[in-house]
């Protein structure tokens, strides 16, 4: 089953979200619903970069090293590289 890893973008936090799953159209509902806590504090969100995976493991593989980054330069390269 392949996986996703993405981010998602809030103008009103001006902030990015990453995260990953294999239902990607589901999760952005729950995040525009405010099933998270820090999510519900940033809708709308909006998708704006996403990465297919072969499993849900490397797409939480990828999540964790793009977070690790710590980068806001570094996820805007990735988002301006699939425009």
């Amino acid at each position: 089953m392949p996986a996703y890893c993405y981010i998602l973008y809030s103008p009103k936090l001006n902030k990015y979200y990453v995260g990953s799953t294999t239902d990607i159209e589901r999760r952005l509902e729950e995040h525009n619903r405010g099933k998270e806590k820090f999510t519900g504090t940033g809708i709308p969100w909006t998708l704006v970069y996403k990465e297919a995976l072969s499993s849900l493991v490397e797409a939480r593989r990828r999540e964790l090293y793009i977070k690790k980054m710590k980068s806001r330069k570094y996820i805007e390269s990735l988002i301006s590289s699939v425009e």
